[in-house]
């Protein structure tokens, strides 16, 4: 049995495609924290079971969602990811012939306001996303989660589809919000901001999506997307030195 898991809030335009997607789930979870609009509705229309809760954060709800897939394999998407027909195919031959793995990853690409991204820190990814039962957790600092596997991770061929911006507001807006999620916890884990996290980071953030890692082979996307890159590092730094009144 494979579970799809996916947390929500606000996701009602998204959370159907994603749930679609994965025509290779026997069942769907979907563990919403507060959402305004319809993403509840949608979510229970797609077959999903929907699970309305408090928001502890990006690892801890990711686990909660984990925990609740019943499934020997559980595929875990966020609503702004899509699985492509190959990935799907990949993933069901895989568990048909029951190959030996805990887990196993895709590619991802990221399509950003139109443009799909080659480059940069979102060109050539790869994202554990389907996990055995019992071998695996979220882990991370938020806002930034991976899912950490005990055991051997097969690569599997297709993708997983991103499109995190619905706009360039959108990805603003997320920079003002995770900027203030990183700086709470790099506070809380004793960090101090200095000129080198101020204007060194962010310097070095956008010449290695831009330079070392190509990001100028996409154009002006690639432009803009390492300087947003900039701008997230830039912020954050800055709001620990917010924070510790500095």
């Amino acid at each position: 049995m494979i579970s799809l898991v996916i947390i929500t809030r606000n996701e009602a335009d998204r959370v159907g495609r994603c749930i679609a997607s994965a025509t290779c789930a026997d069942e769907c979870v979907v563990v919403d924290s507060g959402s305004t609009d319809e993403t509840v509705s949608v979510a229970r229309s797609a077959g999903a079971k929907v699970v309305e809760t408090d928001w502890p954060g990006f690892v801890e709800q990711k686990n909660r969602a984990l925990a609740m897939a019943r499934g020997e394999w559980t595929v875990s998407l966020d609503a702004d990811e899509t699985l492509d027909d190959e990935a799907v195919a990949a993933l069901q031959d895989a568990i048909t012939q029951g190959v030996d793995a805990s887990g196993f990853s895709f590619r991802r690409r990221t399509r950003w306001l139109g443009y799909s991204l080659r480059f940069g820190r979102f060109g050539n990814e790869r994202k554990v996303r389907v996990v055995r039962r019992g071998c695996g957790r979220w882990v991370g600092v938020n806002p930034h989660d991976r899912l950490e596997v005990r055991g051997e991770v097969r690569r599997l061929r297709g993708t997983i589809w991103h499109t995190p911006y619905r706009n360039r507001a959108e990805h603003l807006s997320t920079i003002e919000r995770y900027s203030w999620i990183s700086a709470q916890q790099l506070v809380a884990a004793g960090a101090q901001a200095t000129w080198w996290h101020l204007w060194i980071r962010p310097s070095w953030s956008f010449l290695y999506a831009y330079i070392v890692r190509l990001g100028f082979l996409d154009g002006r996307p690639g432009l803009e997307v390492a300087w947003l890159g900039a701008r997230y590092v830039h912020k954050k730094w800055h709001r620990v030195r917010t924070l510790r009144g500095s």
